[in-house]
């Protein structure tokens, strides 16, 4: 009864409100997005790119797409938390680049929400996030997959380990790029000082989205030339 109480008069001092639309919710739990936001913030579902993930129109099982057929990625298995559109998209800029870092929480509760079961089947040793470039740092002030990784460890017992690997190298943002460029961008700019930390490990990689996937795969690259035994890749948005 007393929390109960504590609980109405928090909801009164600091009404919950939906992240997107600053709706009022009255069942606000965890996520802090109301249902009508909701409707518009959809999960890949199959039938995926068993390997890459990505989503395939129509009906049927997972399989394999064309590219990983032809060119099979370093890492064992991609997923994404929600596509890369809608309010899900909106939150995931504001986070990125509006600094609006408290969108950490609800962002990083929607990858436990939709990916727990995935990830516990593939039973990861570490979570690794995807480095900034120092410079990139000191300027945005805050790596995103760092924050997300926090959040996640918590969830899951999984150790973070923020300084695995490292971005050696400055690039361009990927976002600019095209498909081809995207890779060369990222083409050696990464490294594991410690190859200790990964080696014969099952590696979570944490980045907040995956598009070409270049980044992933060129951390994927050094993570297994360390030593890793898997890499599993997780996004909170996957663009389809």
């Amino acid at each position: 009864m007393v929390s109960s109480f504590f609980a109405a008069l928090l909801d009164f001092a600091f009404p919950p409100l939906c992240y997107v639309c600053g709706k009022y919710i009255p069942d606000a739990g965890r996520l802090h997005l109301c249902s009508a936001c909701m409707e518009f913030i959809s999960a890949p579902s199959s039938p995926l790119c068993a390997i890459c993930g990505i989503p395939f129109d129509g009906a049927g099982d997972d399989h394999l797409c064309s590219s990983c057929l032809k060119n099979p990625p370093s890492f064992d298995a991609a997923r994404a938390a929600i596509i890369y559109d809608g309010p899900g998209k909106d939150l995931i800029h504001a986070f990125k680049y509006d600094f609006k870092i408290r969108l950490r929480r609800p962002l990083a509760l929607l990858i436990v929400e939709n990916l727990s079961s995935f990830v516990t089947s593939w039973r990861p040793d570490v979570i690794i996030p995807v480095p900034l470039h120092v410079k990139r740092l000191k300027s945005r002030g805050f790596n995103q997959a760092v924050l997300l990784g926090e959040v996640l460890s918590r969830e899951w017992g999984i150790p973070l380990a923020r300084r695995a690997i490292l971005r050696i190298r400055w690039t361009e943002p990927q976002m600019s790029l095209t498909a081809e460029l995207r890779k060369t961008n990222v083409k050696g700019a990464f490294d594991v000082p410690d190859a200790e930390v990964v080696s014969g490990k099952r590696v979570l990689l944490l980045d907040d989205v995956m598009t070409t996937g270049s980044t992933v795969e060129e951390c994927s690259k050094v993570l297994k030339k360390a030593g890793a035994s898997q890499v599993l890749v997780i996004t909170i948005g996957r663009v389809s």
